[in-house]
């Protein structure tokens, strides 16, 4: 971001954009109400989308932005990255950077120790028996990861208002995860996607993580101490593959902002194929639009993240954004986390979490 603002400084030089980074986890919590106060631009999580609808903290981008341009966006959206950010008729951010949880490798350690890449839930587990694998084990990515078995065992989270998923799914699914989280060092539960990378690159022990968000830098020479090769997902059933949890970013624009029609003609910028495909990329960027994943180059300078794991961002789970949802979201992580590192009754978690959920549903009337 801080390139793309310098380079659009250069085109209109009475410009200046400046960028302050918040953390993973601020990102994912931090009220874009409050943020909207401080800030022009903002780079938001889609779940928020329907709290933007609800306070009109972000204005409407298709009040900005040309029919042609978001024609264009949503045609070239990679997966439902375009349609997480439309809520209520409107698009309150645009998809600058698209990424959902994918699988990670060390090739060097599987060609070491003549490993083949899990393509089963079973072959996994075969791995963590061998203290080779990790997941990030924070709250929202656990509850993430749920989300990701629920799906994959046939059933989408969060379709009605009274429970998050069904007691037979939800039970299932609890329980394979704890399988493998009974497996794995303790310290993953402590580790967001990007310190599961760290630790994956800068030691020798951890040779496959079956789900985190991927982040493509991992996969350029030069970046870490050792490369990593980012894969599709192993599949529960042979046919079909794991159905992940959407993520990404979205550019935003805020409702405080005095010169928006200069902030839209930013956010149109960076959401250029062009820039995305090229100085985003470049820049250390993990882009939204669908030409700069199948573009040649930044392929070939990620070792195919893009091409590879292009699948799973197409098949990917688009989570709840109801203006209740972050509520729900910032509290039934830690239930799910609980109970992987303690183990418990499986119908107590979900009870757990579907009151968490029905609470959340009221604060759409507050």
């Amino acid at each position: 971001m801080v390139a793309t603002a310098q380079r659009f400084s250069e085109l209109y030089p009475n410009v200046h954009i400046t960028w302050e980074k918040r953390s993973l986890q601020q990102f994912a919590d931090f009220s874009i109400q409050e943020l909207a106060e401080q800030f022009d631009l903002l780079v938001i999580d889609h779940p928020w989308a329907g709290f933007a609808a609800k306070t009109k903290s972000i204005v409407p981008l298709d009040f900005y932005l040309s029919d042609d341009y978001l024609k264009d966006q949503e045609r070239n959206s990679v997966g439902q990255s375009y349609e997480s950010y439309f809520y209520d008729e409107h698009l309150w951010a645009l998809p600058i950077d698209a990424a959902t949880p994918v699988a990670a490798s060390r090739p060097d350690l599987f060609t070491e120790k003549n490993l083949q890449l899990p393509q089963s839930f079973e072959d996994i587990l075969a791995l963590a028996d061998r203290s080779l694998v990790a997941f990030a084990g924070i709250p929202i990515d656990v509850l993430m990861n749920f989300y990701t078995l629920c799906c994959s065992l046939g059933e989408d989270p969060c379709q009605n208002d009274s429970e998050v998923i069904s007691t037979e799914t939800g039970v299932k699914a609890l329980q394979m995860y704890r399988e493998l989280a009974s497996k794995i060092d303790p310290a993953n539960f402590n580790r967001n996607p990007i310190q599961v990378y760290e630790a994956m690159t800068l030691t020798d022990e951890i040779a496959y993580c079956p789900f985190a968000y991927g982040y493509s830098n991992y996969s350029r020479t030069g970046y870490a101490r050792k490369v990593l090769h980012f894969h599709d997902m192993i599949s529960l059933d042979g046919q079909t593959n794991l159905r992940s949890t959407l993520g990404g970013t979205g550019l935003a624009i805020s409702s405080k902002c005095e010169e928006l029609n200069i902030a839209a003609k930013y956010v149109e910028f960076v959401g250029s194929p062009v820039c995305q495909s090229t100085l985003f990329f470049e820049s250390g960027g993990q882009p939204g639009h669908l030409t700069a994943w199948k573009n040649d180059e930044v392929n070939r300078q990620s070792k195919n993240y893009f091409l590879n794991t292009l699948p799973a961002l197409q098949r990917a789970f688009l989570r709840p954004r109801y203006h209740g949802s972050m509520y729900f979201q910032d509290h039934a992580g830690d239930v799910v986390r609980n109970y992987l590192m303690n183990g418990g009754d499986e119908k107590h978690v979900l009870l757990a979490m579907n009151e968490l959920y029905q609470k959340s549903k009221s604060l759409v009337l507050s």
